[in-house]
């Protein structure tokens, strides 16, 4: 199974011989940013194989489908995980203090 590109753990593991604050500097914020910035780039991926599909380029059928595809799953994610952050948010506002 390939792993999503831009998105890396969010945590370094227990061996690593990096400081505590060191391995805090990963913020969830800098995850969403990353996972933003690859969805942008798999859809701009994609338009362009399809402009090179449609100007007769080097791409192929096949490879136009392929980064078409990449672009949609990287979309969908994106967007499941705007909903959990928001279904998140909405939680928290409901909860009493």
């Amino acid at each position: 199974m390939e792993a999503i590109q831009g998105i890396g753990p969010l945590t370094t593991p227990a061996t690593s011989a990096a400081s505590p604050t060191r391995q805090a500097q990963t913020t969830f914020g800098d995850i969403l940013g990353a996972m933003v910035a690859n969805t942008s780039q798999q859809q701009q991926n994609a338009d362009l194989a399809i402009q090179q599909l449609h100007n007769g380029g080097e791409r192929n059928l096949h490879e136009a489908m392929i980064a078409m595809e990449k672009a949609d799953i990287s979309l969908r994610f994106a967007v499941q995980v705007r909903n959990k952050a928001i279904d998140a948010y909405q939680e928290i506002m409901r909860m009493q203090v």
